[in-house]
């Protein structure tokens, strides 16, 4: 995590470890443009949500629990059956459409 080293006597000076410094920023970045790519794709309470934790754990302690919620919001994000599962309703909804189009046009 991070260190503790003495500024002057009777005072300390709390370091974040560097990787952390370093990661956080990537995850929370990472974690918006997976939200971006959930909305484009129509799961707007999803996107909402997910970045509402994001932005809760980033703006705290920049620790490892914070590293850990990030990771599990990102995941939960990229999920491939999320958008996909989207993607197959509009296909199947624009497909009716068409199919009751067509049955209206020959009826």
């Amino acid at each position: 995590m991070g260190y503790t080293g003495m500024v002057r006597p009777g005072r300390r000076l709390v370091v974040m470890d560097p990787t952390l410094a370093e990661e956080l920023p990537a995850l929370y970045r990472a974690i918006l443009d997976s939200v971006a790519r959930l909305e484009t794709a129509g799961e707007r309470r999803s996107a909402v949500r997910i970045r509402r934790d994001a932005t809760a754990a980033y703006s705290r302690a920049w620790d490892a629990r914070a590293q850990r919620r990030l990771l599990a919001l990102l995941r939960e994000a990229d999920r491939p059956d999320r958008t996909e599962r989207r993607r197959e309703v509009r296909r199947s909804e624009r497909t009716a459409a068409i199919a009751g189009t067509v049955a209206t046009q020959d009826g």
